[in-house]
């Protein structure tokens, strides 16, 4: 029977049925396909083939109802939208052809046919711009040879590794082809192989200094490498070979923003609107810009912007969300729910949606309906993510195993002597960002931002393997002379300085997860301060399980996942204290809270600054807080947080059982 079908077998009759297409046996593609799917309801490829052969056969209705189902399972399957172009533009409906067709290209960059079309539609309608853009892009993908045509959309497709053969086939035939090295180092980057991309990308920028596509790509890489200040000195080349560009400028707008560049970063963005005022995605980041600076009130207006301007755009709800401060009202309720139900809504709006809804049933007090969004949006993410959580349990495992107390005695008296650096880390949501403006409303101390420099440093450090082998670091550090941690952390001070806008003795890197590399920063920087900012572990767990990252902490997405990676992260911050007996001042949320006195005067002492009445009226002071918690922490002390996980006890079994009775009580 063909319900016990193999997937080659399955995969067979699918050429057939599009063979029979090619050939015009249309009756016969859309029998076989109807057969494939009584087996594999499900199988988006028979779908999408079943569509085209109804659609071919004048069958506009039912290709466009194959195609709902189609859309129902991934919305973000480009060639189900081209196909629901084509059929509106048979039937005539043109304005929705369009749409549809945008939909297309969206998802799939390298739909050539949607590009042609929507040249052609805007242009029949008399609108220029969008008409020429569509055209460059038609005509830039033409000229592609047809095997990196292929790679381009099996990488908008999420084929990474077909798309990375095919590219490395070509290229071996090709040579220095700078467009198949572009694709590459584009397949790269979904592998987070990031100093192979970065590599090629630079490669391109030599070979073909002209090729902006190379060069956009390029900064993107720099900026993914957390190489900021190099990713704004690019993105500001690649602006000057293309002034009017609004991708450039937009693109070095966010390279302002990430270095600390406020004012500029805000003209940039506000020059932007001025041409283009409708448009969400430039709303949206100037609304996380506004917020950075605490300008609340303009940024949840920009945030309103670009959920007016695409309905369906579930990153404006979440940062509205996000605020912590903002309550939605029935109508925006209504709306998220109805647009998170749709079978048209992309992966990513959807679980941005679950959990703005989470957050918005929750300050309603429906508890029971808050969670299922949380739980929902978490399981959405986590599918997409793929998360293993043993990577990381085995990452921690080898930091207490290999970072030992007599390794670090071997380094003593090497590394670099300056005191500037205070860390602060912990889990997210474990109250750091409220630690870290406690100390940046001190005189001496500047609040920078979670600086990347101590991950690069542990990720140079291990250098690139292929997935499965075995780590290097921490095992190499055993290899290091005092001469080389010395130039770490000098090189530390020299590179964070682009981020040091005050001109204070002292600054905080508040990067939570460097609490797994303790011992390499006490290693290269011996007199830096060591802030452990700890929280309950049932609140602490559950902040981060209700919360949307805009990138990393992929270990929140799961009640398991992150009792586990809490209780990894006790173990070895219990290792820190049994090497560095001393080194780390522990902080705990709750006590913060019920006694904001002490605990102000415990974190000054510790870093050796006097006290400043300011530090207690933290709240008043004004600076760009880029965390979640920017708007809490700019509120007084409030108690009504700590507590909030009980709502949802009875759901939370998972995370107490991962914990076990012992964390779980903290």
């Amino acid at each position: 029977m063909l319900a016990e079908a193999s997937p080659e077998i399955i995969d067979g009759m699918l050429r057939e049925a599009r063979s029979h297409l090619q050939n015009a046996r249309l009756a016969d593609a859309e029998d076989l396909c109807a057969t494939i799917l009584k087996a594999a309801p499900e199988n988006i490829d028979a779908l999408y083939t079943l569509a085209v052969a109804q659609r071919m056969q004048r069958q506009v209705p039912a290709a466009l109802k194959t195609l709902d189902d189609l859309i129902a399972i991934n919305a973000g399957y480009g060639r189900a939208w081209q196909e629901r172009g084509h059929c509106f533009r048979d039937s005539g409906r043109i304005e929705e052809a369009v749409a549809a067709y945008q939909r297309a290209v969206a998802h799939n960059g390298a739909l050539v046919a949607s590009w042609r079309i929507l040249s052609e539609l805007h242009d029949a309608a008399g609108r220029e711009v969008p008409a020429n853009f569509a055209h460059a892009q038609y005509t830039h993908l033409s000229a592609l040879p047809p095997e990196l045509l292929t790679v381009a959309s099996f990488i908008q497709e999420g084929r990474i590794y077909k798309a990375e053969q095919l590219c490395r086939a070509f290229l071996q035939r090709n040579g220095h082809h700078v467009e198949a090295m572009r694709l590459l180092a584009e397949t790269g980057m979904k592998f987070n192989a990031y100093d192979e991309a970065e590599f090629l990308l630079e490669s391109c920028k030599v070979l073909e200094p002209a090729n902006v596509n190379a060069h956009f790509d390029y900064v993107k890489v720099l900026h993914k490498r957390q190489k900021f200040e190099m990713a704004l000195s690019e993105a500001s080349e690649l602006r000057e070979k293309a002034p009017d560009n609004p991708e450039f400028e937009m693109l070095y707008a966010n390279e302002n923003l990430a270095v600390g560049n406020f004012d500029q970063a805000m003209l940039s963005y506000e020059a932007l609107l001025n041409s283009m005022p409708d448009n969400p995605s430039i709303n949206l980041t100037y609304g996380h810009a506004l917020k950075t600076v605490g300008r609340q009130g303009d940024a949840i207006s920009a945030y309103r912007q670009a959920y007016k301007a695409r309905p369906d755009f579930g990153d404006a709800y979440w940062s509205l969300a996000n605020l912590k401060t903002y309550r939605f009202d029935d109508s925006e309720i209504a709306q998220m729910q109805a647009r998170q139900a749709s079978p048209m809504t992309a992966l990513e709006d959807r679980y941005h949606l679950c959990f703005a809804l989470g957050k918005a049933l929750e300050d309603r007090g429906d508890y029971s309906s808050a969670f299922e969004y949380y739980e929902l949006g978490n399981r959405l993410k986590r599918e997409e993510l793929k998360y293993d959580p043993s990577r990381l349990s085995k990452e921690m495992r080898l930091q207490r195993e290999l970072v030992t107390a007599d390794l670090l005695a071997k380094f003593s008296g090497a590394g670099c002597a300056a005191p500037d650096p205070i860390f602060i880390v912990g889990l997210p949501r474990a109250g750091s960002t409220l630690l870290e403006q406690i100390l940046a409303s001190h005189s001496q101390v500047e609040g920078t931002m979670e600086l990347p420099n101590i991950f690069a440093l542990a990720f140079r450090l291990d250098r690139q393997r292929v997935v499965g082998e075995e780590p290097e670091y921490p095992g190499n550090l055993e290899d290091l002379t005092q001469e080389d941690v010395t130039r770490f952390g000098e090189e530390f001070i020299r590179d964070t300085q682009i981020f040091r806008k005050g001109g204070t003795p002292f600054f905080i890197d508040k990067m939570p997860n460097n609490f797994r590399h303790i011992g390499l920063i006490h290693m290269i920087l011996p007199n830096a301060k060591i802030i452990d900012a700890r929280r309950g572990a049932m609140g602490c767990c559950f902040s981060g399980f209700k919360q949307l990252f805009a990138e990393g902490q992929e270990f929140t997405y799961g009640l398991e996942e992150i009792g586990q990676y809490y209780a990894d992260y006790v173990r070895l911050m219990d290792h820190w204290d049994t090497v560095l007996p001393g080194k780390i001042l522990r902080v705990r949320y709750e006590e913060v809270v019920s006694d904001l006195d002490t605990q102000v005067r415990r974190l000054l002492d510790y870093c050796g600054l006097p006290f400043e009445e300011a530090c207690l009226n933290f709240h008043q002071t004004e600076r760009a807080v880029r965390t979640a918690s920017s708007e809490q922490v700019r509120q007084p002390i409030f108690k009504s947080g700590v507590d909030q996980w009980e709502n949802f006890s009875n759901f939370l079994d998972p995370l107490r059982n991962k914990l076990g009775p012992e964390l779980a009580a903290t």
